[in-house]
Formats: C-alpha cells, sequence, structure tokens
C-alpha cells in the first residue's frame, strides 16, 4: 500500500472523533473499509497508532507522534494548492517588467503599476531599467515577462501593441531668448542652428534616431555637441546652459532649477510608448493581468 492523501484524512477523522463510527460518518464513507484502511496504514507505517476498545478509540504515543506530522503535511498540501490557485489567478508569483527610463513619469504607466500593486500584493514585481533596444534579447529568452519601450523595429517573435502617443518638448535654459518670447509652443524650424545635447546611439535608445529623424523631416541638421545616456543628465545639462533638447513630455515632471519646457507645434511631435512581449512563449496569469489593466487606462 501506498500512504496516500486520503489515508491521512481518514487517521486525522478517527484520531479527532475518537470512534470510528462517529468519523466515517464525517468522511461519508462506511466503518468497515475505514478500519481496513486504518489496519493497512498502520501496516504500512510499521506501527501501532490507535489503541482500540469496544466503545472508543485512542491515540499511542506513535499515533500522537504521527497525528502531528499529519497536519502539518495536510495543511502544507492545502496551502500549496491554494497557492497554485492563486498563482494561476495572477494573486502570486514573480512578475519581470522591463522599462526604459521615462516609463515611470508616464501616468499610464505609473497608475497601472499602483493598481496592480494594489490588487496583488503577494505578486513580486521586479523591475529592470533598459533602454528599448535591451529590452529585445531579454524579452525573447523569457527573462523579461513584458517591456514597456519606445517605438523601434522588433523581431517576428516579439507581439508589441501600443499603449500611447506622446508628445515631444522643447527642454531650454530659462533665460534662453525662445524661452524669454512668452510663446508656449515651438516649431522644429526654431531649434535649427541651437546647439543640441542629445542621446548618444551608442547607449542604444531608440529616441535617438527617432528624433534625429524628426528633425531632419524638417530640414534640420542637429548641432550636437554634447551627447549622454540618461534623460536626467540631459535636463541637467540644459540647466548648465550647454545646449537645448528634446524629450517626451512625460519628463516634464522634472523639475530642475534654470529649466523649463515648451510643446512642439508639429503634427509629427510625438513618440510613441509600446508594451512589448514574447509570441512563443505562454503569457504569465501576472503578465496578462498587467497588461489588461495597463490597456485598460483611459
Amino acid at each position: 500500500m501506498r500512504i496516500e492523501i486520503r489515508h491521512l484524512k481518514y487517521f486525522i477523522a478517527v484520531a479527532e472523533e475518537c470512534h470510528f463510527g462517529r468519523a466515517a460518518e464525517r468522511l461519508n464513507i462506511s466503518q468497515p473499509p475505514l478500519s481496513q484502511q486504518i489496519q493497512a496504514l498502520e501496516m504500512e507505517v510499521g506501527a501501532r497508532l490507535l489503541e482500540r476498545n469496544n466503545r472508543n478509540v485512542s491515540l499511542t504515543q506513535a499515533g500522537e507522534l504521527f497525528l502531528k506530522e499529519c497536519y502539518e503535511i495536510v495543511d502544507h498540501l492545502s496551502q500549496a494548492a491554494e497557492n497554485a490557485a492563486r498563482a494561476h489567478r495572477g494573486e502570486l508569483g514573480n512578475l519581470k517588467i522591463g522599462f526604459t527610463s521615462s516609463a515611470p513619469f508616464i501616468s499610464l504607466v505609473a497608475s497601472s503599476l499602483f493598481i496592480f500593486r494594489q490588487r496583488y500584493p503577494l505578486v513580486h514585481m521586479q523591475m529592470r531599467e533598459v533602454n528599448t533596444k535591451q529590452q529585445i534579447e531579454p524579452l525573447l529568452e523569457g527573462k523579461l515577462d513584458i517591456g514597456v519601450m519606445r517605438n523601434t523595429r522588433l523581431p517576428d517573435t516579439l507581439t508589441h501593441q501600443l499603449l500611447l502617443r506622446e508628445p515631444l518638448v522643447a527642454v531650454l535654459h530659462q533665460n534662453h531668448p525662445l524661452a524669454a518670447s512668452g510663446r508656449e509652443k515651438l516649431k522644429f524650424s526654431d531649434l535649427a542652428n541651437q546647439p543640441f545635447v542629445f542621446f548618444s546611439r551608442e547607449v542604444g535608445t531608440a529616441l535617438h534616431d527617432e528624433i534625429l529623424t524628426l528633425l531632419k523631416n524638417a530640414g534640420i541638421t542637429p548641432y550636437i555637441t554634447q551627447e549622454v545616456g540618461e534623460a536626467m543628465t540631459i535636463v541637467g545639462l540644459v540647466s548648465a546652459g550647454l545646449g537645448v533638447s528634446i524629450l517626451p513630455a512625460s519628463f516634464t515632471r522634472i523639475k530642475v532649477d534654470g529649466v523649463c519646457y515648451r510643446y512642439l507645434d508639429e503634427e509629427t511631435a510625438f513618440t510613441e510608448v509600446w508594451l512589448a512581449y514574447s509570441k512563443t512563449r505562454p503569457l504569465s496569469a501576472q503578465a496578462t493581468a498587467l497588461i489588461n489593466l495597463m490597456i485598460a487606462q483611459p
């Protein structure tokens, strides 16, 4: 005989009721098969677990120790089953998310993560800040479940969904003539011949190529004097008077002394934010829940 979980439950019922008849009624089985199962269990264990008399049963010393272990095993199994069910519903487990440095500043992304955290507090979110191009390989390899990224060419093995189109803004020193002019919006042409602080192509950010293409399509070849890897550094260098820049509007949340932002009055002055995930790897319930939450946000 192999000891199964039902045998442990039979033994627990008999031990708690101290009576085979009451235990059988509780288990909704007849008494003779219950007695046979307990006898077989004792043979398998190799010890007498119950003292029997005409009216009641009691635990032997071995039975008392065995009962304690039975409780722990049954409780552990019950908890394991509950955890598996909750993980299937997306309420437990790990969720690996890649995101660009601007993502936390985007209201839709930040609010979605906040709501997800409130709904699923036991899901461990592993947040990994990487630029758009650096997310592709981890998504393909399963090292990331979801990527929040800018517009870029993706392999066919990745699915991507548009989250939003985000306006672009000019980043200026507050004493710059364009900032002092009082104009609320600027044209690309206003930035011609200005020294630019730009993202470096070497760091792999999609914004470098995206903004450069927009400027060139407007007939502007930017005079790039500084190339850096982080948007915060760009804002800092603009504050130091080393040039102007163009960034997604989400970065206007960064308040730095001496820096102001102006929206660009151009039809093409926007950047897209996308969700990406693998086509070849099944999405976890946790990833599906977050994706649905982000897409449902207004």
